[in-house]
């Protein structure tokens, strides 16, 4: 079911990527779509394939009233937490508009502090076009990074699992040891480092989340 939009108001959509991965930034966008030029092909971009994401994203740039891409760092998301970082990253990305929006909608169960109303979406990235179209440049930010980076650290095959906890990344971990853009927080990278031993809550955990690549 579509989310419907107040009339005459400013809707900001946003949304995250890279909660899970044990490496990398947290990217987030926000997104002021125009009603004058629909983009056709919004979803959520774990739907589309990478080359329709790749299509879509300079026309959301183009088109939209206004757009922003922000982040939190791995520094940040060690030193408050993944969800703390998150809900940081998602602050950013609206501040950071070029135009203030009447009010927010965000992908998920709960708002970053702003100081706008705002309202989670429970699948918001596949009900309100927004949020769909925050999850796309947020996805092809972080995918392109993890690219870059995979240039940067050889062997850990960040190009491929973008960062999340695959057995070839756990694998590398293991023979590489963590790089400092691994997530010190994160249970496998600190068993990677000698200084945890996973317990089955963490093994299940990376069992689900080898699943999102």
């Amino acid at each position: 079911m579509e989310w419907v939009l107040p009339e005459g108001q400013l809707v900001a959509g946003v949304d995250e990527v890279g909660r899970g991965p044990l490496c990398g930034a947290v990217v987030t966008a926000a997104v002021i779509l125009d009603p004058l030029r629909p983009i056709e092909g919004l979803n959520d971009s774990k739907k589309l394939t990478e080359a329709r994401r790749e299509e879509l994203f300079p026309i959301i740039q183009e088109r939209a009233i206004a757009w922003c891409i922000a982040r939190a760092e791995v520094e940040e998301i060690d030193q408050l937490n993944i969800l703390h970082a998150t809900m940081l990253a998602m602050q950013r990305a609206v501040l950071g508009l070029s135009v203030q929006p009447d009010r927010v909608l965000v992908d998920g169960n709960r708002c970053p502090v702003l100081p706008m109303p705002s309202e989670p979406v429970i699948k918001g990235d596949a009900r309100v076009p927004a949020i769909a179209a925050a999850s796309i440049l947020a996805k092809v930010a972080r995918d392109r990074e993890m690219c870059e980076l995979d240039l940067v650290y050889p062997g850990y095959g960040l190009s491929s699992h973008k960062g999340y906890a695959t057995p070839f990344h756990l694998q590398a971990l293991a023979e590489l040891g963590a790089t400092v853009i691994h997530r010190r927080s994160f249970a496998p990278v600190r068993q990677a480092l000698g200084l945890e031993v996973l317990s089955e809550q963490d093994e299940e955990q990376l069992e689900t989340a080898s699943l999102l690549v």
